[in-house]
């Protein structure tokens, strides 16, 4: 046990010490931290939690990430023809549709990055056309790359920009040569004209089943193309784990996942509790949760589809006993009609799971307001270097503390 202690401890002082010296990070402004040393942004994401949470709770030290770099398992560019003909591919600006040139990404993938460089290299080759958002014309607009990480498997999905990819079947078959691991390739019609990077829900198959399996905890879970799966595999692992640990089931408890994507959460707090339901509004998503608590041969999960604040609103009118509710939002945090339905419901616990601490803080204020308290937070580096920060909070009906008696002289 202890050669393997002192590994960890050299595992993570090798982690503090890694500094993120991206050369295009100013212009591309996905990494926030740029330029500083692992151990530097982790202390500034810490005291951040801590500037906004400790007013509600006591904040445990930030978990740290073992492996700062490559670790982002979605990713996706766009592509753009300049006026030599050259093609090239990459994320957008901060701020703006111009494409920032690179030939690598310090925290995505690095088979991802390879797949999307050499995409751009044989649309340049076989003169595809590249789609011009001015002009609304062109095939190849986007590609988005899915890994998993647990069992090797990589999605690709080609968004076109018109009804038909006029080159697709040379392209396609290069592309699987150069990239024989490629599992599973689809193809997307995007005409909208926004930032949404998926188009229509259809997908239309080229290689393999059109989605991947990754595992989290020991439970496989089936990703389509827009499918909600933490974007880095091991921390997600330790997230879900600490968000277990922290709420402490003694496995009688009846469970609402609210947000609950494809399930990895649901399916992950399963086994600690008595039933859990997961709500989801995206029908793929929710569709791949049912698959995925089938192909776990989970009995005690189940799923609904429809949105999570009218299902509870309409729970809390049933009087069914609700122990506790588990929400893991966007950025954007909840909602005030969500935080008065969880009023309404009055589950004995909460465990909140937020990307965000501003809109976590501000939200904590509202169930504050709804009888809450919180007990305990606890930040987690799901994406070093980014501005996030995971943090999980457990908040309890706030005990009504008696008043004292008045002292006779």
């Amino acid at each position: 046990m202890k050669p393997q202690k002192e590994t960890d401890k050299s595992r993570m002082l090798k982690a503090l010490s890694v500094r993120n010296n991206c050369p295009v990070a100013k212009k591309c402004g996905g990494c926030s931290y740029a330029g500083r040393s692992y151990f530097e942004q982790s202390i500034a994401k810490e005291k951040r939690v801590q500037r906004l949470i400790s007013p509600f709770c006591e904040v445990l030290p930030i978990h740290h990430c073992e492996d700062p770099l490559y670790y982002r398992n979605k990713v996706h560019s766009a592509f753009k023809k300049l006026k030599n003909g050259r093609i090239i591919c990459g994320p957008y600006e901060s701020g703006s549709h111009r494409i920032v040139e690179t030939d690598s990404c310090l925290i995505e993938n690095k088979t991802a990055t390879a797949i999307i460089r050499d995409c751009a290299m044989l649309a340049e080759r076989y003169k595809v056309s590249i789609y011009d958002e001015v002009k609304g014309t062109g095939d190849l607009r986007r590609i988005l790359v899915r890994t998993a990480d647990a069992t090797g498997e990589i999605m690709v999905v080609l968004i076109i920009g018109s009804e038909y990819f006029r080159k697709k079947k040379i392209f396609t078959d290069e592309l699987l040569k150069l990239h024989p691991e490629i599992t599973t390739l689809l193809i997307n019609i995007n005409k909208r004209h926004d930032s949404m990077i998926l188009g229509s829900d259809e997908v239309k198959k080229v290689k393999g089943t059109g989605y991947i399996t990754d595992e989290i905890l020991g439970k496989k879970f089936r990703v389509s193309a827009d499918s909600f799966m933490q974007s880095n595999h091991e921390q997600a692992q330790i997230l879900y784990s600490e968000a277990i640990r922290l709420a402490d089931f003694n496995g009688t408890e009846t469970c609402i996942d609210a947000y609950c994507g494809t399930g990895s959460t649901t399916l992950s707090f399963a086994g600690f509790v008595n039933n859990i339901t997961g709500i989801e509004i995206k029908e793929a998503a929710y569709l791949d949760a049912l698959k995925n608590a089938k192909n776990n041969k989970i009995r005690n999960a189940t799923f609904v589809l429809g949105d999570a604040t009218l299902y509870m609103d309409k729970l809390a009118k049933t009087h069914r006993k609700v122990d506790c509710v588990i929400l893991d939002p966007t950025r954007a945090g909840t909602t005030m009609k969500f935080i008065k339905a969880c009023g309404k419901l009055k589950p004995s616990k909460i465990v909140y799971i937020s990307c965000c601490p501003e809109t976590l803080a501000r939200d904590l204020k509202g169930f504050t307001a709804q009888g809450y308290e919180a007990q305990i937070a606890k930040p987690v580096d799901m994406f070093p270097w980014t501005d996030k920060v995971e943090t999980i909070v457990i908040l309890t009906e706030a005990v009504e503390k008696p008043e004292e008696e008045a002292q006779t002289p």
